[in-house]
C-alpha cells in the first residue's frame, strides 16, 4: 500500500473534523494564520508529550489495573491535554482574536488536531490500513471531543466576571478525565470486557462536545442577531 494513500488516510479524519468546527463559526472567523499557528502547535506538542511518556513509563515497570490507571491519568491523559492546554492558554487566550466564547473550541480543536494528525500518522505508518481505518472512527474524534470540552471552558473562563481560573481548570480536568478514562479501559488487560467501556466513554465525550458545539453556536446566534437588530435601529 503506497504511502500517499496511508497519508491520505492519516489525515483525513483530521482535515474532516477541522472543516466541520470551523463550519459551526459562522461569524467572524478567525484569521488562517493563527489557525494554521494552532495546527502547528498541536503538531509540535508531540514532542514533549512522547518525551514525558516515556520517562512516565519507566515508572512503571509492570502494567497491573492500577498501574494502567495511574498511567492513563498521570501520565498520558494529563501529558497530552496539559500541554495543549499550555497552547492554548499561553497562546491564545489573551489574543484579541479571541473575542467570543466560541473562540475557544476554535483554538482548542486546532491545536488538537495538530496533535492528532502527527500521532495518527505514526500509527498509520507503523501498523497499516486497519489501524488508521480504526483510528479514524476512534482516537481522531476522542481527540476532537476533549478539545471541544476544554475549550467550551476556556471560551467560558475568558469571558467570566468571577472564578476564571477555576473555570479554566475545569476545562483541563475534563479533558484528563475522559482521556484517561479512554485510554485506561483501552490500555489494561484484565478484561476484554472492560475495554467495551472505552468506546461508551468515547461515546459520552462526543455527545458532550456536540452540546458543547450547539450552545456555544446558539450563543454566538443569539449575539449576533442582537447586534444586526441593535444596527438595523441605528440605521433608522
Amino acid at each position: 500500500m503506497s504511502l500517499l494513500f496511508l497519508l491520505a488516510l492519516a489525515l483525513a479524519p483530521v482535515i474532516a473534523i477541522i472543516l466541520f468546527v470551523w463550519f459551526k463559526d459562522k461569524y467572524d472567523r478567525e484569521p488562517i494564520r493563527f489557525l494554521v499557528l494552532g495546527f502547528i502547535l498541536g503538531i509540535i506538542s508531540i514532542i514533549p508529550a512522547i518525551i514525558l511518556e516515556m520517562i512516565g513509563n519507566s515508572f512503571f515497570p509492570t502494567m497491573d489495573m492500577m498501574n494502567v490507571f495511574l498511567y492513563s491519568f498521570f501520565v498520558v491523559a494529563l501529558a497530552e491535554e496539559g500541554i495543549k492546554f499550555f497552547f492554548l492558554r499561553i497562546v491564545f487566550y489573551k489574543n484579541r482574536y479571541f473575542n467570543e466564547p466560541f473562540d475557544g473550541i476554535i483554538y482548542a480543536v486546532m491545536i488538537s488536531m495538530g496533535f492528532a494528525a502527527a500521532e495518527n500518522i505514526m500509527y498509520v505508518m507503523n501498523h497499516g490500513f486497519a489501524v488508521g481505518l480504526l483510528r479514524m472512527f476512534t482516537a481522531v474524534p476522542a481527540h476532537a471531543g476533549f478539545a471541544i470540552l476544554m475549550g467550551y471552558f476556556v471560551g467560558k473562563a475568558k469571558f467570566a466576571k468571577q472564578y476564571k481560573t477555576y473555570i479554566l481548570l475545569l476545562g483541563l480536568f475534563n479533558a484528563i478525565l475522559f482521556h484517561g478514562l479512554y485510554d485506561f479501559f483501552l490500555l489494561q488487560n484484565d478484561s476484554d470486557g472492560l475495554r467495551i467501556l472505552a468506546f461508551v466513554t468515547l461515546i459520552i465525550c462526543l455527545i458532550l462536545s456536540k452540546r458543547a458545539l450547539n450552545k456555544r453556536r446558539k450563543h454566538l446566534f443569539a449575539k449576533n442577531t442582537k447586534e444586526e437588530d441593535a444596527e438595523e435601529e441605528v440605521e433608522k
